[in-house]
């Protein structure tokens, strides 16, 4: 069990992050008072909330999918969902690297035209108006 401050220390994260995280409900910790306390199931919904937001998860689709673990203790519907989920992030992320590999054969021509404008224009004088 630890307070929000140290939490956030070990998530290198904000205090603010861990408070909208409870906003959205994921995260549910004990008070005492004014203090909040983190136990080692927030802990492990923390880690699974900052590693669904480097996969490129959506906060409802992280938290969809953290919940399938409260409904089934045999993980069983959890596992399928992360695994469509994984699926579909994958075929986006894959349509956007060929977009990018697209945008880049693009841009390599535009370099390579512009290059070429701009050495001929600097082997030729300029013309200067009479």
């Amino acid at each position: 069990m630890v307070g929000i401050a140290e939490l956030a220390r070990e998530f290198g994260v904000t205090t603010r992050t861990i408070r909208f995280y409870e906003d959205k409900g994921l995260l549910s910790p004990v008070r005492r008072g004014q203090r909040r306390i983190y136990s080692t199931r927030d802990r492990v919904r923390l880690k699974l909330i900052m590693r669904g937001k480097r996969l490129g998860f959506s906060l409802s689709e992280i938290g969809e999918m953290i919940d399938m673990y409260d409904a089934d203790p045999t993980e069983v519907a959890q596992l399928r969902l992360v695994l469509d989920k994984a699926h579909q992030r994958r075929a986006i992320l894959s349509q956007q690297q060929r977009d990018i590999a697209e945008s880049l054969k693009e841009l390599d021509a535009l370099e390579q035209q512009c290059a070429a404008l701009l050495r001929e224009k600097e082997r030729r004088p300029a013309r200067v108006a009479e």
